[in-house]
Parts: C-alpha cells; sequence; structure tokens
C-alpha cells in the first residue's frame, strides 16, 4: 500500500474508526457464540451471518490498520501558497460556465466533496496540482476536458 498523506484531524478520525471496528470484536464473537449453542449449524443462518460480519469486519479492521501505517501528517506550517499542493484551498473559475468554485485539495481518506473536499486522486485535484495562480488548467473529466483558471491559492 502507499503512503497517504492527510491532515493531524483525518488521521485522527482513521483511528477513532479503526478503534470503533475493533470494539465490534467482542460483539461478533458473542452472537457467533449465541448462534453456535443453537443447534446444528449447516443449517443456522444466523451461525453463517455473524460468520459473514466477522469476515466484513475483519477486512476492514486489516485496511484501516494499513491506512493508519500508513498515514503521513503534513505539516501545515511547512505549505505555501506558491503552487497548488495538498491542503491548499484552491478557487478556481470553470471556464465553460463562468462558475467560481473552491476546493481544498486532500488525501483519498479525507474527501469529501459536499464539504468542498475535493481528492488530489480525482481528474480535477491531479489537474491542479502543480500549477499557480493565473493558470489555465485541464481535466479530463468522464464528460469531456474541463478548463479552469486558478483565481486563488491558499492554506
Amino acid at each position: 500500500m502507499e503512503i497517504e498523506y492527510m491532515t493531524q484531524a483525518g488521521l485522527d478520525q482513521l483511528k477513532k474508526e479503526l478503534a470503533d471496528a475493533l470494539a465490534q470484536r467482542p460483539v461478533i464473537s458473542a452472537a457467533i457464540a449465541e448462534a453456535r449453542e443453537k443447534g446444528d449449524l449447516s443449517e443456522n443462518a444466523e451461525y453463517d451471518a455473524a460468520r459473514d460480519a466477522q469476515g466484513l469486519l475483519e477486512v476492514k479492521i486489516a485496511r484501516l490498520k494499513n491506512k493508519v501505517a500508513n498515514a503521513r501528517v503534513i505539516d501545515e506550517s511547512l505549505l505555501s501558497t506558491d503552487k497548488v499542493q495538498l491542503l491548499s484551498k484552491v478557487k478556481v473559475e470553470n471556464l465553460s460556465n463562468k462558475m467560481v468554485m473552491q476546493f481544498t485539495i486532500v488525501g483519498e481518506t479525507e474527501a469529501d466533496f459536499s464539504k468542498g473536499k475535493l481528492a488530489s486522486t480525482t481528474p480535477i485535484g491531479k489537474a491542479l496540482l502543480g500549477h499557480e495562480k493565473g493558470e489555465i488548467v485541464e481535466a479530463q473529466v468522464p464528460s469531456g476536458i474541463m478548463k479552469f483558471k486558478i483565481l486563488d491559492i491558499s492554506i
């Protein structure tokens, strides 16, 4: 797995999700034990469901542990506003419809478009990275090519 860059808040949220998932282990183990006590396991749907839930939980725990282990917190004090980078707040104008939008470029784990947090791995995020205020960038999106003018970069 590759390194995931994120804010301290993003890492804290990831650790909370992991702790919540780990707390579910005893609950699922108890459900398996309870279902096992009900008799023949070959025809016990409750037992099968509990085992499936346990498998899904273990996959989730492994994924979260991996993300936490590969997380790198970005020191916001070292960021500049010369070029778009992770954690940059970027104000852009969509040149086709003249709509002005603002995004914060974040790692995939913290992305939430409804809150203006755009993953750096999206076509628009990738297109903006490394560019300066005033530049026009093109992003290949499913509906075609979009052109943006970078109006402002801040932290």
